[in-house]
């Protein structure tokens, strides 16, 4: 299944939950879209749909390919811990989303292209694959050349705190990912262990 590349919108209302992480998809109609979406007389969702809808929830947000995520839940589960939670650890330890995190970009949509467009460095080397895990104590920092990026400087504008797991410093627009985050420090309305159930069957 290819990414996702259509509205966010109008997955965020059919998900019922925010996948940009604002809330503002959801404030004027909390309700999914179309015609029937404010319908309250539809039935009770089987089990298996809303583990399907967890999963699509979490891809969706992370804008990963059903095979990347796959893999990862698969890589997840190779590692010590609870197997859902180290699955939201790899997925926060992408590039993409490291770059996200540290206000270098408004979305992960958008962190994706600056990293495919060779703007990022991790450790003084260019890396240009979106999907590169980020190891605790890397540096990301953007490119010499792209210190004057228009995109990157209007997002860093924007940012008024990033996570306790990024260090980033705006003057030298260089980071580091400090650590994994803790399960405490990333959403909350995210039920991972249904993940772990859709893909166990």
């Amino acid at each position: 299944m290819a990414r996702y590349t259509g509205p966010m919108y109008k997955k965020s209302r059919h998900l019922g939950f925010s996948l940009l992480e604002s809330g503002k998809e959801l404030v004027k109609k909390p309700y999914g879209p179309g015609q029937h979406g404010n319908d309250k007389r539809r039935g009770k969702a089987s089990e298996y749909k809303l583990q399907l809808m967890e999963k699509q929830k979490v891809r969706l947000m992370y804008g990963v390919n059903e095979k990347q995520f796959r893999l990862t839940f698969e890589k997840a589960a190779k590692m010590k811990g609870i197997q859902g939670e180290n699955f939201l650890k790899l997925l926060e330890s992408r590039l993409d989303n490291v770059v996200y995190r540290m206000g270098l970009a408004t979305t992960r949509r958008a962190a994706r292209q600056v990293v495919n467009h060779g703007h990022i460095t991790v450790n003084g080397k260019k890396v240009d694959i979106p999907s590169y895990q980020v190891k605790a104590g890397d540096v990301i920092a953007v490119k010499e050349a792209s210190k004057d990026h228009k995109a990157i400087l209007e997002s860093l504008e924007k940012v008024n705190k990033t996570v306790e797991y990024v260090e980033f410093d705006k003057k030298k627009l260089s980071g580091t990912y400090v650590r994994m985050p803790e399960r405490s420090e990333l959403p909350a309305d995210i039920k991972e262990s249904m993940i772990v159930e859709f893909y166990n069957k």
